[in-house]
């Protein structure tokens, strides 16, 4: 099958991160691609991964990357998919300066920034899937389960602390 996704991590030191997001869709059932690329170190290899993804269908890209974390920018110049961004905390800074980096793109080159870390990791892969969702129904029913068994893991851990 081919992929939906294209997961593009600026180092391999951020795949512990960006594994959060596979799993994630590994758990709807997308089908993804994920690379390493660095905007500042490779980016004939990151523009060509782009738009090969046009190319073969990819539908979303998530981008995953710290410090300076130029990546998600550099690819939403460079397509029309949508593009999420992951900071990460991976610098002195705690991924703060990997945030603005993501955040502060320019008008008419928007990427969708998640938190920082772990938590941006599965949220890119959530709202991959919300993106996708919005034009397929087995995505959507699987949305709406995952929104359930959310809310049933809350509530059975309310009431273990209730009873304590």
């Amino acid at each position: 099958m081919k992929a939906k996704v294209l997961i593009i991590m600026g180092s391999d030191s951020d795949l512990p991160v960006m594994e959060e997001t596979g799993k994630l869709l590994e758990e709807f059932n997308v089908p993804y691609e994920i690379t390493v690329s660095s905007a500042h170190r490779s980016p004939e290899r990151t523009v060509k991964l782009v738009r090969d993804a046009e190319k073969k269908g990819v539908e979303v890209i998530i981008a995953g990357a710290g410090a300076a974390a130029h990546l998600a920018g550099v690819i939403a110049s460079h397509t029309i998919l949508p593009v999420i961004g992951v900071p990460i905390d991976s610098s002195s800074l705690n991924g703060v300066d990997a945030l603005y980096s993501t955040v502060q793109m320019p008008p008419g080159v928007p990427v969708a920034a998640m938190a920082i870390g772990k938590a941006g990791a599965k949220n890119a892969a959530v709202f991959a899937v919300q993106i996708m969702g919005t034009k397929d129904p087995i995505l959507t029913s699987a949305l709406k389960d995952f929104k359930k068994k959310m809310a049933h893991e809350v509530l059975k851990k309310a009431k273990k602390v209730e009873r304590a």
